[in-house]
C-alpha cells in the first residue's frame, strides 16, 4: 500500500468516525421514558432499522474503503525520443546544410537534442499519467465514503422514526 492510498484510508476513517458520532440523533423521553426504556427501545428501534433498510450500520463502519487501483501509466517507451531525434535531424541537416555545408553533422546534433526534448516530453507524460491516477484514486475514495455516510445516515434516520413513533422527541 503506497504512501498516498494510506493517507486516504487513514483521512477516510477518520471521517467516517466523526461523521458517525455526528450523525446519531439525540432522543428526549418526552414520555418520561426511563433510561432502561430508552436502552431498550433504541436497541429494538436498531434492529428495526436493521432489518428495514438492510444496513447494518457497524459493518458498514467496519468496511475499509477499497479503491480499484487504477491501471498505473504506462511506463515503456511512447515513442517520444525517436520523434524528437527525427525532428531533431531533420532540423540539424537543414541547419547544417546551410551553415556550413555538413548536413551529416547537423543532422547528429539535431538528433541528439532531439531525442533530449523528447526524453523531457515523455518524463512530462508520465508525470502528468501519474499525478491523474492519483486525482482519481482520491475522487474514488471521496465517493465510497460518501456511500458510507449516507448509509449510515440511512439507518439513523430509520432509527429516529421508530423512536418518535414510541414517543420519543428526536433531534
Amino acid at each position: 500500500m503506497n504512501p498516498l492510498t494510506r493517507s486516504i484510508a487513514l483521512l477516510s476513517g477518520l471521517t467516517l468516525s466523526t461523521a458517525l458520532l455526528a450523525a446519531d440523533p439525540i432522543y428526549y423521553p418526552a414520555k418520561n421514558q426511563s433510561a432502561d426504556q430508552q436502552a431498550k427501545d433504541k436497541g429494538e428501534c436498531g434492529t428495526w432499522a436493521t432489518q428495514t433498510t438492510g444496513i447494518d450500520p457497524v459493518a458498514v463502519a467496519q468496511t475499509p474503503v477499497t479503491v480499484a487501483g487504477t491501471p498505473p501509466p504506462q511506463t515503456g517507451p511512447q515513442g517520444e525520443r525517436i520523434r524528437g531525434a527525427a525532428r531533431g535531424a531533420a532540423a540539424g541537416a537543414i541547419v547544417g546544410e546551410i551553415g556550413n555545408n555538413d548536413a551529416d553533422e547537423g543532422a547528429r546534433y539535431g538528433a541528439a537534442a532531439g531525442a533530449i526534448a523528447g526524453g523531457r516530453q515523455q518524463r512530462q507524460k508520465k508525470a502528468a499519467a501519474q499525478q491523474q491516477a492519483q486525482v482519481q484514486q482520491q475522487q474514488a475514495a471521496q465517493d465510497a465514503e460518501a456511500v458510507k455516510q449516507e448509509k449510515i445516515a440511512t439507518y439513523n434516520r430509520a432509527v429516529a422514526a421508530c423512536m418518535e413513533g414510541r414517543g420519543y422527541s428526536v433531534k
